[in-house]
């Protein structure tokens, strides 16, 4: 694991990812004129560029400058509401050309060459409906396909989305405006997506994920239908990696058996954070219309009927303290239900009324917690290559060479 002096401190590729995921960086236009033709790299951010650190790290690639324009279009940020927030949106990462090669800077700082993922024409496809593969899945690292929402989000249309969620906060808008939501993306579709990226793109394991539903039956009748169309026109064995499943926890627990005999590798229904006061106000729908037992219940039958590490609970890092972090990560470990790491992107929507990312001792001790946990409790995250903002496997590797 490659190592860093940064901040007059001694940091790893883990924290520098942390460090990068939260705070973005400024790419310069010379490394889209050199690299986009050969690889996947792209302005818009809805390609969800990802750079390679030289160990072999994954980390999301945010540029900056093109993502303030895109929030401000997208959002309807007027000026002031920029000005507010443009302070806590700098960033002092910068990507340039150094002999040839993208190079990672912290201000003058030269940190790491990195690399870029193979060139696709994944973003350029559409289904044989129509349906365009760009702003419905994204490709993560370099074995990733991830479907962002497959399904709109009823909590968020009732006024209750999580604050960090993209994807609620237009739920939320369009409701407001009394305009349609979404309609969910059909399986056909889905599965067509996943097959490109399976034998065009190389990809190795899939993500579904949608919004949070009211009607729990009309929910688990999106997921059957997703995991049989994938089975059908790729087949369950020709993909060598996982499926997971992100659900809101269902009134008949039963279905989950269902999902596990339709393909799916690990289900996960994410609390998000643990500390449920402050869960209440960042994730409402999750606390006050589902409850935070139902979460509980669902993740712990997985665990009972499926075996540890079959269920887990994203947390995101970096909103809430490490404190109630560190409490939420145990309970859950003791039960053989693995809590996993999505590093927050303040650049994405503010949360209580801040975009601060916290510092590196933060994201240094939910590592070495996490590493713990995973060896203490036998819990091994996906094998597959590492998330673009996801640190779960990197922390299980960290964990075994650090056992070694």
């Amino acid at each position: 694991m490659n190592h860093y002096d940064l901040l007059g401190e001694r940091i790893d590729s883990i924290e520098l990812k942390c460090l990068v995921v939260s705070r973005g960086v400024k790419v310069a236009k010379e490394v889209y004129r050199r690299f986009a033709k050969t690889n996947r790299l792209g302005i818009n951010p809805l390609m969800c560029n990802c750079m390679i650190f030289s160990d072999g790290v994954i980390a999301q690639l945010t540029d900056m400058g093109f993502h303030l324009s895109y929030l401000t279009g997208i959002l309807s940020w007027d000026n002031l509401k920029l000005l507010k927030y443009a302070r806590e949106l700098e960033t002092r990462f910068s990507l340039k050309i150094v002999d040839g090669k993208p190079a990672l800077f912290y201000d003058d700082a030269f940190l790491d060459f990195v690399t870029f993922a193979p060139k696709t024409d994944f973003y350029a496809q559409k289904t044989s409906s129509g349906l365009p593969f760009m702003g419905n899945a994204v490709l993560q690292g370099l074995d990733w396909v991830a479907f962002q929402c497959l399904w709109p989000c009823e909590f968020a249309a009732s006024g209750k989305p999580c604050q960090f969620c993209f994807s609620g906060a237009e739920h939320e808008a369009l409701a407001r405006r009394k305009k349609g939501l979404p309609k969910p993306v059909g399986a056909a579709d889905a599965a067509e997506i996943v097959r490109y990226a399976v034998e065009e793109v190389g990809c190795s394991s899939v993500q579904l994920t949608g919004g949070s539903t009211f009607n729990s039956a009309q929910e688990s009748g999106y997921i059957t239908s997703y995991l049989k169309a994938i089975d059908q026109m790729i087949g369950r064995d020709n993909i060598k990696g996982e499926i997971l499943l992100y659900i809101t926890p269902p009134d008949d627990l039963a279905v989950i058996d269902e999902y596990f005999a339709l393909g799916a590798s690990r289900i996960a229904c994410s609390l998000e954070l643990w500390d449920e006061a402050l869960a209440a106000a960042v994730t409402p729908g999750k606390i006050a219309i589902r409850t935070r037992k139902k979460y509980l219940d669902a993740l712990e039958y997985t665990v009972n009927r499926f075996g540890a590490g079959k269920a887990f609970s994203n947390f995101i890092i970096g909103i809430e303290p490490f404190e109630s972090l560190r409490e939420g990560a145990i309970y859950l470990a003791e039960r053989g239900i693995m809590p996993t790491a999505s590093i927050w992107m303040p650049m994405g929507r503010p949360v209580m009324n801040s975009m601060q990312p916290p510092g590196i001792d933060y994201y240094r001790r939910v590592k070495e917690l996490f590493a713990e946990l995973y060896q203490k409790y036998d819990l091994e995250p996906p094998k597959t290559g590492g998330l673009n903002v996801c640190m779960e496997r990197d922390i299980w590797n960290y964990s075994v060479g650090r056992i070694g």
